[in-house]
């Protein structure tokens, strides 16, 4: 049995690996965001974290800090060790050759191909093995990996810049700006910890964005995604140019003119056919093809009717409100009406709300759904 004290330190080892883990936020996708922290006679040897796709794990780049005093050590990591032959080797193995005496995980992948193997190999070869510490706290660094390989889904984000009376433009539909510089280089950072953006053909044609994460250092460029059914967008927008074009998809319904689709391709634009749902792009097909195509995590910049459609079938898991100190009595609301109740409406409940520059930032978790 643990003493108070030792489990206070196995949470705080836990909880230096989660926050090791952010480090890789926006650049491991598919992979997930890992930390490790080594530990013998109660002081910190060597960590470690999945810094981008391809990179060595968590785990082996702590072990390789540690070299021969990781013999006899505890290692605590944020999810199952992998037992099988990726783009790296297996984290098992190294662990099992470095002589690690005990293994302290926070929760067990439930990716298909690992799934226990992991965990079952290190106890195989007399590793001590613990699993479930700061299950909760992982589970959220983790969310947008968990949910892809245990329910088929991505998880979305809602970002929404709106006035107090809950505008996102005005009568004449001018957008550009209602929040303040220090917002909008929040927007950059959500666009640079997710692997893709997705907006519709309303907001692509009246804002002409880019959908690219500015003023982030070595970000990695989310994928574009914009829904247009008809593909009547035309091609000179900034997201078909040469330099976005081949980060860039059109989700579009089967019955879009081949002509159109060709000219996007021959851009370097990818178009996905898609089912349709009350005449737009399905948001649960769409949704769906990103997680298999290893976009974990979805960020919904536009505008009401497409983050609308998406809240209204279960699919956003957080709503980032950014809310500018201005009321304009007029103009487009921030969520297009889908005919909910009271009792029937989406609940969710804030997480925190801060002030960003002159502006404010509300989170809200939605669970439920799907």
């Amino acid at each position: 049995m643990p003493t108070a004290s030792s489990a206070a330190a196995d949470r705080a080892f836990m909880l230096r690996a989660l926050r090791l883990a952010e480090r890789g936020r926006g650049r491991t996708a598919p992979n997930p965001v890992v930390g490790a922290v080594l530990v013998k006679a109660g002081r910190v040897i060597a960590e470690g974290w999945h810094a981008q796709l391809g990179a060595p794990h968590a785990e082996a780049m702590a072990l390789s800090k540690a070299g021969a005093a990781a013999r006899g050590a505890t290692l605590y990591v944020t999810l199952e060790p992998c037992a099988h032959v990726g783009r790296t080797p297996p984290c098992t193995d190294a662990i099992i050759a470095a002589g690690i005496r005990r293994c302290v995980v926070a929760v067990r992948d439930p990716h298909a191909i690992v799934n226990g193997r992991g965990l079952r190999k290190l106890r195989a070869a007399g590793v001590r093995v613990e699993v479930g510490l700061c299950a909760d706290e992982a589970r959220e660094t983790l969310a947008s990996y968990l949910r892809v390989h245990e329910h088929g889904l991505p998880r979305v984000t809602w970002k929404v810049a709106a006035t107090l009376d809950g505008r996102i433009a005005d009568a004449k539909g001018h957008s550009r700006w209602i929040t303040g510089p220090e917002a909008r280089r929040v927007g950059h950072v959500l666009r640079a910890t997710s692997d893709c953006v997705v907006i519709g053909a309303g907001t692509a044609r009246a804002d002409d964005p880019r959908l690219t994460a500015r003023g982030i250092k070595n970000a990695t460029q989310p994928l574009r995604v914009v829904c247009d059914t008809a593909l009547k967008l035309p091609l000179t927008l900034k997201l078909f140019s040469r330099t976005l074009a081949r980060g860039t998809v059109v989700a579009c319904g089967a019955n879009a003119p081949a002509a159109r689709v060709a000219a996007l391709e021959a851009r370097g634009v990818r178009v996905w056919k898609l089912p349709l749902v009350q005449g737009r792009v399905s948001a649960l097909a769409l949704a769906k093809r990103l997680a298999r195509e290893g976009h974990h995590e979805v960020l919904i910049e536009g505008g009401a009717l497409l983050g609308g459609a998406w809240l209204r079938v279960g699919l956003v898991q957080r709503l980032a409100l950014f809310t500018a100190p201005r009321v304009l009595g007029a103009g487009l609301s921030w969520c297009a009406p889908f005919g909910a109740t009271l009792t029937s409406a989406p609940a969710g409940r804030v997480q925190s709300v801060a002030r960003v520059g002159a502006d404010t930032l509300t989170w809200v978790a939605f669970k439920g759904g799907r």
